[in-house]
């Protein structure tokens, strides 16, 4: 286990968090079952915060009152050290504020604050971003958690669906070479059910960004299951990688990849939160444990 970590116990559920990037690295239920993507080969991280852009920007660079910053994909918090504020047996919250190196890629002031607590079975995640400075703070911040797919060695992936609580008939998005496609797809969920395969993914992400529902469930016609719920949050991107990986990715956002014919000011790019100042912004999600998933039921929703 990571030495600068936390583990929290609830009533049937368990979740380890470690210090760099306030990652979620593992999530358990009472018996010991891992619902989470424990880092293998094919992508090495679990559950990475993305601030303060989500996707990427054009040539991988902000541009800010004429000069231009690197910034790489999803932003540096997944990369940079929290600082824990409080530690306790079922929340814990952890801290990143500017520092000399956050400015020499984004010339803003901010704080950003994690917070994991567990209540019966589900884990809540709370994102809150302040604007400490003195100007308007552009930023986008998102959940990418990854869950084992399948979620139990003896099925296949195509046993798996993701189930919204509501009908989903809008156009979805795509990317090229990281970047937003201007162009809408039709949608390939089925009124409310998104069938999973490795092929789904071959054009990277599926990016819903008018998403009727608040919810989604993960899950086969037996076994365990997940439910995914999320407040304060435009888009949500459902990811594999593609050429097959054994994960799922369902990642709720505030904010996109730069689209395709964007490369202008960062304040002025599409999808962002703008944070007056002294102002904050929260976004959240919940992630509940269904040990075992009745379909029938979960049809229902």
């Amino acid at each position: 286990m990571a030495q600068d970590s936390q583990t929290l116990h609830g009533d049937g559920i368990s979740a380890t968090i470690v210090a760099q990037g306030a990652e979620l690295i593992s999530l358990q239920d009472a018996h010991g079952f891992e619902f989470l993507w424990q880092a293998g080969p094919e992508w090495r991280r679990h559950s990475p915060v993305l601030f303060p852009i989500v996707g990427r920007l054009a040539g991988d660079h902000l541009r800010h009152r004429g000069r231009t910053y690197p910034m790489t994909q999803h932003g540096f918090a997944r990369d940079k050290p929290f600082a824990w504020a409080r530690k306790g047996p079922r929340s814990c919250t952890l801290v990143l504020t500017d520092d000399v190196d956050t400015r020499a890629r984004y010339p803003f002031a901010f704080r950003l604050e994690v917070t994991y607590t567990l209540v019966r079975q589900q884990l809540d995640v709370t994102f809150d971003i302040t604007n400490t400075g003195d100007e308007l703070l552009p930023a986008s911040i998102g959940a990418h958690p990854a869950f084992n797919w399948p979620l139990q060695p003896d099925q296949a992936k195509t046993d798996y669906r993701l189930i919204f609580a509501d009908d989903e008939p809008a156009p979805i998005r795509r990317l090229k070479d990281g970047l937003l496609l201007k162009t809408p797809q039709p949608t390939p969920v089925e009124g409310n059910i998104l069938p999973l395969s490795e092929r789904l993914f071959d054009e990277d992400a599926v990016i819903i960004d008018q998403p009727a529902s608040s919810s989604v469930r993960y899950a086969a016609e037996r076994g365990p299951a997940i439910e995914m719920s999320w407040q304060g949050v435009r888009e949500l991107g459902v990811w594999s990688k593609p050429g097959g990986a054994p994960f799922l990715c369902i990642e709720p956002w505030h904010g996109f990849a730069s689209p395709v014919d964007f490369d202008g000011d960062f304040v002025d790019k599409p999808g962002l939160m703008l944070i007056a100042p002294g102002a904050s912004r929260v976004m959240s999600y919940r992630v509940r444990l269904l040990p075992i998933a009745n379909w029938s039921a979960l049809s229902e929703f």
